[in-house]
């Protein structure tokens, strides 16, 4: 009975539970309900007013933009207005001065209807008085012919001779006149030309001639060439004495210096120290000393094999090491070492021909040039005018030769030929006017063959001359600059060598 009443009493409380559960959570809903239509209303008013602030705004906007645009237009029809008025007081203008022109050629064009009407009078006045003259060039020319008593057509003849001889006359002047102005001109335009083909070529010679590159295997070397705060380029120009000159040269290093012998010292010493790669200065005095040896080596080589190729020896080694030092010397873009075994060579040929001695001969052409050792290269390389001082630098090689070559006893027979070799033959002095009969007939011979060397090689000032030319020149100075004997010698042989 009991279980009853709890199992009744426990089913009547979860019916009142649900029901009291529906009515709560109905209650609820009803909030929420509430509560959301409330919010949805809230921001539909919300969205009404942000929308009537942006309609205000774009208003605003398109007020201001059709204000701005506005202004713009009536700036833009203001200009154009002002261009307008401008260009229409421009045509004003051109009206008023087509206006006086107009009336400028009308007024041109009346004075020349009267002076039409001048000129056709004058003209009918010309004819007449030319008919009038005609009569009275007959009367005369009738008048004429019984005072000469020969006709008309006689006279014209003996009138047309004798303008034909002065004619001829005026002309053989005139040709005259054209002939000489042409020689003159054509002297003037011929020096300006080989003046500015001097010019030109100097400038490419010396660069050659004084200037020496050495290649780099890449840019970053041009870094360690320079060394820190630029040591390494500093010991290398103390130890050789050449210029440097690194610049936008792509992979090069350019050497600057008259002195051949030490720009070839700086060129095989920079080249090993690349190849070494360790470049730093105890490495570059090293390595300067060691090729500073290297070309001495190579310099008394040099003067031995030219001895040798020439067939002069027992010449004394000291001597042998300065005449090696004429292979980096050049005079007017000729190698001086290598003119010397030319000369050497023809003053063989040529004391053979005149009966004289041929070793002391050839040793004389081979040592000539010797005293070009003791000239500055600047002077040497130079192409343009030299100066007068450094003309006489020059000429004073011949001297210097002889004073080089003085102590040594075997060669004094080849002093005064290499003292006096550019001596003139009529006594023309160079250095200083010694006559021709104190000038050796060794030293005769080497002019000549000293000059037809040069004259058979190219020089910055001009091209090699052709043989026919060289035998010319030699003939026209013979007696002159070069010995008459001499010169007959040299030629006959050139003959016999040319019909072998």
């Amino acid at each position: 009975m009991i279980t009853i009443k709890v199992i009744v009493a426990a089913s009547a409380g979860i019916i009142f539970g649900i029901i009291l559960g529906f009515l709560v959570r109905k209650r609820i809903t009803e909030r929420q309900f509430e509560s959301i239509n409330n919010y949805s209303k809230k921001i539909i008013n919300d969205a009404h007013r942000q929308a009537k602030t942006i309609k205000k705004e774009a208003m605003l906007r398109a007020k201001d933009t059709i204000y701005q645009m506005k202004l713009d237009f009536e700036k833009e029809t203001k200009e154009k207005k002002g261009l307008l008025q401008a260009q229409e007081r421009r045509l004003f203008h051109k009206e008023e001065s087509l206006d006086k022109k107009i009336h400028l050629y009308e007024n041109r064009e009346n004075s020349l209807f009267k002076r039409e009407k001048d000129i056709g009078q004058i003209e009918d006045n010309l004819k007449k008085k030319h008919v009038e003259y005609e009569e009275l060039i007959i009367k005369q020319r009738n008048q004429l012919e019984k005072v000469a008593g020969i006709s008309g057509e006689e006279a014209k003849k003996l009138l047309v001779l004798s303008m034909e001889d002065e004619a001829k006359h005026d002309s053989a002047k005139l040709i005259r006149r054209v002939e000489n102005d042409a020689r003159e001109t054509a002297k003037r335009k011929a020096q300006e030309i080989i003046a500015l083909a001097i010019k030109r070529y100097a400038g490419d010679y010396v660069a050659e001639k004084t200037v020496s590159v050495v290649d780099l295997p890449n840019e970053e070397m041009k870094g360690r060439i320079i060394g820190r705060e630029g040591r390494n380029i500093r010991a290398i120009e103390a130890a050789t004495g050449i210029d440097l000159i690194i610049d936008d040269t792509p992979e090069a290093v350019i050497l600057s210096g008259f002195n051949p012998v030490r720009r070839e010292v700086a060129k095989v010493s920079l080249e090993r120290l690349i190849e070494d790669g360790r470049i730093h200065p105890a490495r570059i005095e090293e390595i300067v000393k060691k090729v500073d040896k290297e070309i001495e080596t190579s310099i008394k080589e040099a003067g031995e094999q030219a001895t040798f190729d020439v067939g002069v020896h027992g010449i004394d080694s000291e001597l042998v090491k300065l005449l090696g030092r004429l292979k980096y010397r050049s005079s007017y873009a000729q190698n001086v070492l290598q003119h010397s075994k030319e000369v050497s060579f023809i003053c063989g040929v040529m004391a053979s021909e005149l009966g004289v001695n041929v070793k002391k001969a050839k040793r004389a052409g081979l040592l000539h040039d010797i005293g070009k050792i003791g000239i500055d290269d600047s002077i040497l390389g130079k192409n343009d005018k030299l100066t007068e001082q450094e003309y006489k630098k020059i000429k004073e090689h011949t001297v210097m030769g002889a004073n080089i070559i003085e102590p040594v006893n075997f060669l004094k027979s080849s002093y005064k030929a290499i003292y006096h070799h550019h001596e003139r033959y009529d006594g023309g002095g160079y250095p200083d006017g010694i006559k021709d009969k104190e000038i050796p007939l060794s030293a005769r011979i080497i002019a000549v063959a000293d000059a037809f060397d040069a004259m058979g090689s190219d020089r910055p000032y001009r091209k090699r001359l052709s043989k026919d030319r060289m035998m010319k020149e030699l003939k026209e100075q013979s007696g002159k600059q070069f010995d008459p004997e001499v010169v007959a010698a040299f030629i006959s042989i050139l003959n016999k060598r040319e019909e072998k």
